[in-house]
Formats: C-alpha cells, structure tokens, sequence
C-alpha cells in the first residue's frame, strides 16, 4: 500500500470522537432537550437508551451487510450520516425526529467503529499496529473527556443549536480527512456470511464475550452512578462533582495510551491484570470514600483503571475473532453496550436494597467473575496449546 498521511490516523480518531461526542453528550443537555420540546425528563432519557439499545441489536448484523463494500466508501458514508443527524437535533422542532435521528446514527455506530480500528490497523506495518488502534482508540476517551462536557457548556452558555453544530462540524472535519487521504480500500476477497458466522462456533470466543459483558459491567456498575456517590457519600458540591467528571475523562487518555504499551507487551498479563486493579481501586474507594481530599486523588486512579476497560476488552475478544477482525469489532460494540446495561442495573439495585456505599460491592462482584473467566481460558488456552505440541 502507498504512503499514507500520518495525519489519517487521527483523523479516524477524530471521526470516533464524533460519535462518542454525539452518543454521550445528549446526557449533558437533557435539561435544554425537555425544555425545547416541552417533555419530561423520562420522555427525554429515551434520546440515551434508544441510541444504545439500537446499537447493541444492530452491530453485527449490519456488519454482515456491509462486508463487500468498500471501507472508504462505509466510513465517509457513517461519519456524513453523524453529521447530518447533528444537524437535525440543532433544527428540528418535533422530538419525533429527533428521536427518529437518533436511531438512525445509532444503526451505523458499531459499522464506522469496527471498520475505523481494522482500517487503522492496515494503514500501517503489522508491529505498529496495535499502536495505530491504541490512537483510534483514544478517539472514545477524548470523547468522554471534552466532547461530553464541551456540548454541555456549549448548551448552557451559548444555546441548544451551537452544541449539536459542534458535534456536527467535527464529523464534517472527519469527512473531509477521510475524503482527501484515505486511499481507496475495496474488499479483495469477501469473506462469506458463513464463514464470518462460523466464529461463533469457537467456544474460547464465547468465553472472551462473557467476560467482555462482566468487565463492563463491573465498570459501568460503579461509574454510572460516579456523580450520586461523590454527592452523597463524599459530599462534594455540583461544581467538584463536574470538575472531577472532567479530571476522570482527561486522565483517561493517559490510561489509555498506558495501558496500550501494557497490551503491547503482554495481552494475557494485560488482561488477568485489569480485574484485579479494579478490585483494588473499587476497595480504596469503598474505604476512603467519605474523605475528600483522599478521594479527589482516587477518581485520578479510577480514571486511569477505566479507560484500560476498554483497550483491554476489545483487544481480549478479538484476539479470538482473528478470521472475521470486523465481525469481531462489532460482537465488542454489542456486547459491551449489554455489559453497561447490566451493569448499570446491578448498581441500581444495590444502591435501592443495600444503599449508595454499598454500591461499591457491586463493582467488585462482577471484576471478580470477570477475573475467574480470565483465568479459565487462560488455563484452556494453554491445555490446548500443550496437547497440540
């Protein structure tokens, strides 16, 4: 393959940053969303469950529809339908398409990421390639730390509109950068539905998405509820709560390119390691919660744990999805959006049943399990690689 622009990198960096920006940043303006279509705050919490439900039925699917066609082609088409949907959300006056526009993103939200991490991972030679996907990676935690809350300022300080403009520009920028530099990418060989199915015959691979579910679960379990349990078991004010929310987002692009070079080293070690680390950090916070200096310099921790959660998963459950890399991408995006649902409800149940402080056992359940998963097909993994040789 011809040179490519080392920008292109971060340009599908960028296009990923868009829709973490488009997906989670409607959390932040909630308020104005109510007050502009004049419904309530359930009615509008349908704009966030809609889009991850839709996304975790559809991504393997449409995978599957979409594996002749051309990888330029599927990504310009994705990043302008994010574009265009921004646009929608900025102008309309019916919450019926808003609502309508944010499924239809939601439906190619799994195709652009699956399609942007192996595309990056070719651009380049095989021993950077886990680093190439490592920076396309980042793209979700830069989201979480200035695209979420720069549409929430942008909302409050300016209007409704400017903060789905912003979302819109920047898949536009992404648009452009993928227009002008990525080379044409048609599929030489189209690997049949069959044959990119026939991996869900793998039981290792069934494992590795079983653990995928609990490590996000574990993670999403305690984080979901991050800003209740600052306000009420460290009694931190509204305006901590937001600058700890951003600390945590920030701090997760460090963690992120950290846990990248780990995984670079060793997957296996990486992987059994990562649990582990959440146990601990979760017990610090159980048992220095209330303090808050000492928690202010946990979240920093926390921040830098959680964005592992994602690298780590990714790179555990297609490392047995090798045959069918995109297939494989997307049983990640869907099965890691179920991961959070879980996760999300195990915390609210215990917060009603045992209370806020409680919550934090949740977390620490569900990293355990993932943990013993680990373990299994780590012990699997090498029986068979004993009795092959």
């Amino acid at each position: 393959m011809k040179k490519v622009n080392p920008l292109l990198i971060m340009i599908l960096a960028l296009g990923v940053f868009g829709i973490i920006t488009t997906e989670m940043g409607i959390i932040g303006v909630l308020p104005q969303v109510t007050q502009k279509f004049n419904i309530s705050t359930s009615q509008a919490g349908w704009l966030v469950s809609i889009f991850a439900l839709v996304v975790a039925i559809s991504g393997p699917f449409l995978i599957l529809l979409v594996s002749g066609i051309n990888r330029k082609v599927i990504l310009l088409t994705t990043v302008l339908i994010f574009a265009i949907s921004n646009l929608v959300y900025a102008y309309t006056t019916s919450f019926d398409v808003m609502l309508v526009f944010r499924i239809i993103p939601a439906i190619v939200h799994p195709v652009f990421f699956s399609v942007a991490l192996v595309t990056a991972a070719q651009l380049v030679p095989p021993d950077k390639s886990s680093r190439a996907v490592t920076k396309v990676f980042a793209g979700i935690t830069v989201g979480f730390a200035f695209g979420v809350p720069l549409t929430s300022y942008l909302a409050e300080k300016i209007s409704l509109a400017a903060a789905f403009q912003f979302g819109a520009v920047v898949s536009t920028i992404a648009f452009v950068g993928i227009l002008a530099w990525l080379p044409s990418m048609p599929v030489k060989e189209k690997m049949s539905y069959g044959g990119q199915l026939g991996i869900l015959r793998k039981p290792q691979l069934w494992l590795n998405i079983v653990t995928v579910i609990f490590i996000f679960a574990a993670m999403f379990a305690v984080y979901s509820y991050f800003a209740e349990y600052l306000g009420q078991v460290t009694h931190m004010n509204g305006s901590w709560i937001s600058m700890m929310l951003m600390a945590f987002g920030i701090i997760m692009i460090v963690g992120n390119f950290l846990f990248g070079s780990f995984l670079h080293k060793s997957l296996t070690k990486t992987v059994i390691m990562f649990p582990l680390l959440y146990v601990i950090i979760y017990l610090i916070v159980y048992d220095l919660g209330s303090y808050f200096i000492p928690m202010v310099v946990i979240v920093f921790l926390w921040g830098a744990v959680h964005s592992g959660g994602l690298i780590v998963s990714q790179a555990w459950l297609t490392a047995e999805a090798k045959e069918a890399p995109e297939f494989g991408n997307s049983l990640f995006v869907s099965f890691s959006n179920l991961g959070i649902t879980v996760g999300t409800s195990m915390g609210g149940w215990f917060i009603a049943n045992l209370g806020i402080h409680q919550l934090i056992w949740s977390g620490i359940v569900l990293a355990l399990l993932a943990f013993l998963l680990i373990l299994l097909k780590t012990k699997i993994s090498n029986k068979n690689q004993h009795s092959g040789s």
